[in-house]
């Protein structure tokens, strides 16, 4: 493309200096300006109306070297105006097949489903991680986008078994299926399925009547962002101590989501006047839970964060423990030390 773009800068300053150098020439030989502009115009792009004024032996070997020079020029210019758009065909072509070769290539790679907004994350994510990847999606400026990220990409249907097939989904590891239509999600699901049963399927669903489809389909995983959006604001109002804490490190921002599906839960535990552990390290608090949970942060009453607090710390009033335990014990550690569970009391009246 630098090449044909040079072509084209080079021949057109040719033309130019060409131009100057014919329409003095003929200047010099007595003509008018506009006659010898006019002439030189007709004579390089073969008007062919005749001469417009006296032409002698030697004005007549000029204007040949006119024509012969000016339509070299032109010619040279058109030329790389021809490879600019052969190299860009080319280069399409030649980059599509590569694109081919490298995934069929491909062994327990991910497919994802839509390059939306949810698959844009999803694929940054995927790259970060070096995990190899496909995006399939019908619409070209989307893909587009992910080809300037240098993904591999695949325009079509994915509810289609040939679009499926053409991007290795018999040696895949993982679809994800992340479109904001159920219904699309809920075909591709069946689709995948019944192509690879190994398959390990990630299908998103917007309506909470979709999970039970989709899960019949074939997902072997059925997450709603709609559901982790309202948990994650859930958790804004209620844990912000122990929200502050998982944001410290990008990799734990949805650790408390996760912990919830096996019934533990990280939790805070404010410390008001009139504690029992008011004076207490944070070891022999750890020593009175027994054992149902453990410490993993401290907020002191100023704002400031001790990640793995020294079991010597002692706690002061005022101060918030960060505790992950199972989430029946830590409510009855709470009520009979008379703490305060943000859960529970932020934001409501003392008594």
């Amino acid at each position: 493309m630098q090449s044909s773009l040079k072509r084209i800068l080079v021949g057109t300053g040719c033309f130019l200096l060409i131009f100057a150098i014919a329409v003095a020439g003929y200047v010099i030989a007595g003509w008018h300006l506009l006659d010898a502009i006019y002439m030189v115009v007709i004579t390089v792009f073969g008007v062919g109306f005749g001469e417009i004024g006296p032409m002698n032996p030697p004005l007549r070997i000029f204007t040949i070297f006119v024509i012969v020079a000016g339509y070299t020029s032109v010619v040279y210019i058109v030329g790389g105006f021809l490879q600019m758009i052969t190299e860009g065909e080319i280069n399409r072509v030649m980059g599509a097949r590569r694109m081919t070769r490298e995934i069929q290539t491909l062994s327990g790679h991910v497919i994802i489903c839509g390059y939306g907004r949810i698959g844009q994350i999803l694929a940054r994510k995927m790259a970060e991680a070096k995990q190899p990847f496909v995006v399939i999606d019908q619409n070209n400026d989307r893909i587009q986008q992910a080809e300037l990220h240098g993904y591999l990409v695949r325009v079509g249907n994915a509810t289609d078994e040939v679009i499926l097939e053409s991007v290795g989904i018999h040696q895949a590891k993982v679809l994800a299926t992340v479109l904001p239509d159920d219904a699309a999600n809920v075909f591709i699901t069946l689709t995948a399925r019944g192509l690879n049963p190994r398959l390990v399927i990630v299908a998103r669903g917007e309506s909470p009547s979709t999970e039970k489809k989709l899960l019949q389909a074939g997902a072997d995983q059925v997450v709603s962002p709609a559901a982790i959006g309202a948990l994650r604001m859930a958790h804004m109002i209620t844990h912000p101590s122990a929200l502050n804490f998982l944001e410290a490190d990008d990799g734990r921002a949805t650790l408390n989501e996760l912990l919830a599906q096996i019934d533990v839960q990280i939790d805070e535990l404010a410390i008001p006047a009139g504690s029992d552990l008011v004076g207490a390290s944070i070891g022999t608090v750890e020593v009175r839970g027994k054992g149902t949970f453990i410490i993993v942060a401290l907020r002191r009453v100023d704002g400031s964060m001790l990640i793995h607090p020294n079991h010597s710390l002692f706690l002061h009033e005022g101060d918030t423990l960060i505790v992950m335990g199972h989430q029946g014990d830590i409510p009855l550690f709470a009520h009979h030390h008379a703490l305060k569970r943000q859960m529970r009391y932020r934001g409501a009246k003392q008594r």
